[in-house]
């Protein structure tokens, strides 16, 4: 009888594993939802997460910054979020002087925080479902075009009528393939001011080598503070402003992790397509993800050689380089765990199962209609890659080409916004040039032209650069082009329109440029989204589809930068044959990667001593101080600053980054190695406290042992 009850208690473990993963709306957990979690260890309710009367763990997750989360962790606003999510604010206040990346920043009291111009939050108040107003007038016998259209003119209506205050914003969002529809409250917040941060030696420690890897040992955190007016209302900056005073905030927990013990992330995923058919993995695995690898490689092995040899350059790429580093190193990963989960054969197997099941032809008719898109939009979804990358992305002196040219063709529409249009021109040119070296971007210019000439599909491709010297157009492009600094190119818009025209056009740069946005607004935009629109559309009756075929199964909605929930464990993993990963790791793996002088894996002075006299404080772990942990959470970007949360409220860790062989989650998330990594919230402490020596943070903090209640 006892191994009878073994094998069932065994049987819904592994069912419960299962269904770890998904990013799960929290207005919505109620029933499946909470009993899982609470299978998993949680005494959470579903009113404990997500509440529009009282007070809930929603009202301290805000989007930060419209990218990353962020968490409240005291009643005076006080936000925890990622390095890498406020590395662009440090970036900003530091020079060679004042170093925030390389030093640290640590403020002592209120009147020493740091302004963030252009920083914002955004505060979720209530979540509706709107899915019968959004779809209303909408039927299969329309066309892609027609559907949209009809979609959009209610969701304009939805938000227009929304019951909102006047601090208020509404927006609808598409869920499951736009077979329904939600509408957001938000409150945004403008004045969010730097607090703290440890220097990138902690906060970035193992930087590119590391990022996307296990074991991992990075202090990845920063903070800042939402200030609000008088009346706790959103205000712009002001050195009247006081600290905003939240409905709710994350106590943190002393008492750390153990394996197996339930982890709740909270925050905003960006985007994840978990149901794409086989041929859309396919097309992305070999044919567009190859590109994007290819010419951000070269783009990097540049920059790196540049920002080696110079202190001043390293400072001015920090930011665009770790950019262009975290998705070149996630979509490599990407395609070997998509490769290794056999993830195209696992939908291919669904596919069959759906044809079979479905027994209806129109519903196998989707398949088919699939295969043609994907086919048809192959060409012109790779030169759109190339375009983003080589021009868009990569290369400077062609982004403030494509500026340029959207001003152009604005001042030609509607010349009596001139001035208007001059002064946003102006403002977007000198957050460019601010971190711009001339000789950079020549060379990542001259290498990157050379594979765009030689791979982009020919149809797509620009006369300008076929069948010509690139080296030499190079030569004559940064020789010659006043798009070289931020003084020079504002020369070119200064003037008259007819002026300005003429100056743009004798610009070889401009010329440039204004052939491949000509290019890409005339020719690949409105063919890519011409098909994307009926593959939409196409996905869209295929989610519903799949659905009604498989009652049983559970459809999670794809990530879309909505608040969501994902619950999973502490957990290691096996990534391949005779290897296991543990799932926590500790500052003596800091000291083991300790590499002196070396941009990646240097550490401070105080960092050691500390470590060599143990002098961790209450922080420590039976004489270790833990750094990071992993869990089976099914996470993404937008995901980074998201708070990890214990079985009963407390903020036990800082979500940062996944696993690399696991990274293919955004498209099969699979629970034997697919891991989301962490900041153990001891470690901030023990940074917070014992290294930076901050104790008026630590005494704002609500510190608790949950455990020790047991």
């Amino acid at each position: 009888m006892k191994t009878y009850f073994k094998i069932i208690v065994l049987f819904i473990s592994l069912q419960i594993t299962a269904q770890q993963g998904g990013m799960w709306i929290p207005s919505l957990l109620e029933g499946m939802n909470e009993k899982e979690m609470k299978s998993l260890g949680s005494n959470l309710s579903a009113k404990d997460i997500y509440d529009v009367n009282e007070s809930s763990l929603k009202d301290a997750i805000v989007h930060f910054n419209g990218g990353c989360t962020a968490e409240i962790i005291s009643d005076s606003g006080l936000l925890l979020t990622n390095h890498h999510c406020g590395y662009g604010a440090i970036q900003s206040h530091s020079s060679l002087n004042n170093d925030y990346l390389k030093d640290g920043f640590w403020s002592n009291t209120n009147a020493e925080e740091l302004p963030n111009p252009g920083m914002f939050i955004t505060l979720i108040d209530r979540i509706e479902d709107v899915s019968s107003q959004a779809l209303k007038h909408v039927n299969d016998k329309m066309t892609a075009k027609e559907r949209q259209s009809t979609i959009d003119k209610n969701i304009a209506k939805i938000e227009k009528e929304a019951h909102i205050e006047s601090w208020q914003e509404a927006k609808v969002k598409s869920f499951y393939k736009g077979n329904q529809y939600f509408l957001f409250v938000t409150v945004t917040y403008n004045d969010i001011r730097l607090v703290g941060t440890p220097p990138s030696s902690i906060g970035k420690f193992g930087s590119d080598t590391d990022n996307w890897m296990w074991p991992r040992h990075t202090g990845d955190f920063s903070l800042f503070r939402i200030y609000a007016d008088k009346n706790n209302m959103p205000a712009a900056y002001s050195k009247d402003n006081v600290p905003y005073k939240p409905k709710h905030f994350l106590p943190i927990s002393l008492d750390g992790v153990a394996v197996d013990d339930f982890t709740l992330v909270f925050g905003f995923p960006g985007r994840t397509d978990e149901y794409l058919p086989a041929v859309a993995i396919d097309q992305i695995v070999h044919t567009l993800n190859p590109a994007k690898i290819e010419i951000r490689e070269n783009a990097l092995k540049i920059m790196d050689g540049y920002m080696r040899a110079n202190d001043q350059i390293k400072i001015q790429y920090a930011s665009k380089y770790a950019s262009i580093a975290n998705y070149w190193k996630k979509w490599i990963g990407e395609n070997q765990g998509i490769e290794k989960s056999k993830a195209i054969a696992q939908k291919q197997q669904l596919e069959t199962e759906f044809a079979q099941k479905s027994n209806d032809k129109s519903s196998q008719a989707l398949l088919t209609k699939f295969d043609h898109l994907y086919n048809e939009v192959e060409d012109v979804a790779l030169a759109r890659a190339y375009w983003v990358e080589v021009v868009y992305q990569n290369i400077g002196l062609l982004r403030a080409s494509i500026y340029l040219s959207q001003f152009e063709n604005k001042i030609t529409k509607d010349p009596k916004s001139l001035n208007a249009e001059r002064e946003k021109l102006t403002k977007r040119l000198e957050a460019l040039y601010k971190n711009y070296n001339k000789e950079v971007d020549q060379a990542v210019f001259e290498k990157l032209i050379q594979l765009y000439a030689n791979k982009n599909p020919e149809a797509y491709t620009i006369n300008t650069v076929k069948n010509k010297d690139l080296s030499v157009l190079t030569q004559q492009i940064y020789q010659q082009s006043k798009l070289t600094s931020f003084s020079s190119s504002k020369d070119l818009i200064t003037g008259s329109k007819g002026e300005i025209l003429e100056k743009l056009h004798q610009d070889p740069g401009y010329s440039l440029g204004k052939d491949f946005s000509d290019m890409y607004y005339n020719t690949i935009n409105p063919k890519y989204n011409q098909i994307q629109l009926e593959i939409k559309a196409n996905q869209a009756h295929y989610m519903k589809a799949l659905i009604a075929t498989f009652p049983k199964k559970r459809f999670f909605p794809d990530a879309n930068s909505t608040l969501r929930i994902t619950y999973g464990k502490v957990k290691g993993y096996h990534p391949r044959d005779a290897v296991y990963y543990s799932p926590v790791s500790y500052l003596s793996g800091v000291m083991e990667k300790y590499k002196p002088g070396d941009y990646e894996f240097d550490v401070p002075q105080r960092l050691i001593d500390l470590y060599k006299s143990k002098d961790y404080g209450p922080y420590a772990d039976q004489g270790k101080m833990p750094v990071n942990f992993i869990g089976t959470n099914h996470t993404t970007g937008g995901n980074s600053g998201s708070p990890v949360i214990d079985a009963h409220g407390n903020l036990i860790g800082l979500n940062f980054d996944r696993v690399w062989e696991g990274t293919m989650s955004d498209y099969n998330y699979d629970p034997d190695i697919c891991r989301n990594i962490m900041v153990d919230a001891r470690y901030i402490l023990f940074i917070i406290d014992k290294f930076a020596d901050n104790q008026r943070l630590i005494d704002e903090l609500k510190l608790v042992h949950p455990k020790s209640k047991k």
